[in-house]
């Protein structure tokens, strides 16, 4: 992990709440605590905590607008999870077509 990130990627992403919101910011610039908030059955200060876990793996940017806080993503640190996902699937993808081969050989067999 780097010196911002202080969480790691896969616990900050394992919770349904955090998916939904790295969701969000990924359909919009960026957007203000209350829009993201709107989109769930808890408050703000609820939302704002699961920001601040995607803050702390830098998912997650925030900035000042006058009185707001905007939020944005930063999709990089996800990387993280598409390279773990593509091995396995890689390894997947060798397993299916060695069960393929076999089944084949024991079909002609």
């Amino acid at each position: 992990m780097s010196k911002v990130q202080q969480r790691d990627v896969f616990d900050a992403i394992a919770d349904p709440t955090r998916r939904r919101l790295i969701q969000l910011l990924a359909e919009a610039e960026d957007l203000p605590l209350h829009e993201l908030a709107s989109h769930f059955p808890m408050g703000r200060t609820g939302v704002s905590k699961h920001l601040g876990i995607l803050k702390e793996a830098g998912l997650v940017k925030d900035r000042k607008v006058g009185r707001e806080t905007r939020y944005k993503l930063d999709a990089a640190p996800l990387k993280e999870v598409q390279d773990w996902v593509a091995y396995y699937s890689n390894y997947w993808s060798a397993n299916m077509m060695r069960l393929g081969q076999l089944l084949e050989e024991e079909e002609d067999a």
